[in-house]
């Protein structure tokens, strides 16, 4: 249980590091098609507040309140910023 914690993510904190860290690998995943796996990618937001509550870095009260990000429906400015920003996806020219 993450009760009574001294220090806890904020919810923005928490987006910040799931876009940066966790989306740039579902939209190499999922997306290969340009088109938003909304499914995967609210599966994987529920797999990052979860692993921040088991590692009491957010407390039960938030993992139990926080909804899902827009970045979860869609693409937001800061969301393909970030995610261009950190691609390690290269493709190979075939001739």
């Amino acid at each position: 249980m993450a009760n009574d914690l001294y220090s806890v993510l904020t919810r923005d904190q928490a987006i910040e590091d799931f876009v940066a860290t966790v989306l740039p690998s579902v939209v190499e995943e999922y997306e290969q098609d340009g088109i938003i796996d909304g499914p995967a990618r609210r599966e994987a937001w529920n797999n990052w507040t979860d692993s921040l509550c088991k590692n009491e870095l957010i407390s039960d009260w938030q993992y139990a309140n926080w909804s899902q990000p827009d970045e979860c429906e869609r693409d937001t400015a800061y969301s393909r910023r970030t995610i261009r920003s950190n691609s390690y996806t290269f493709k190979l020219a075939v001739y």
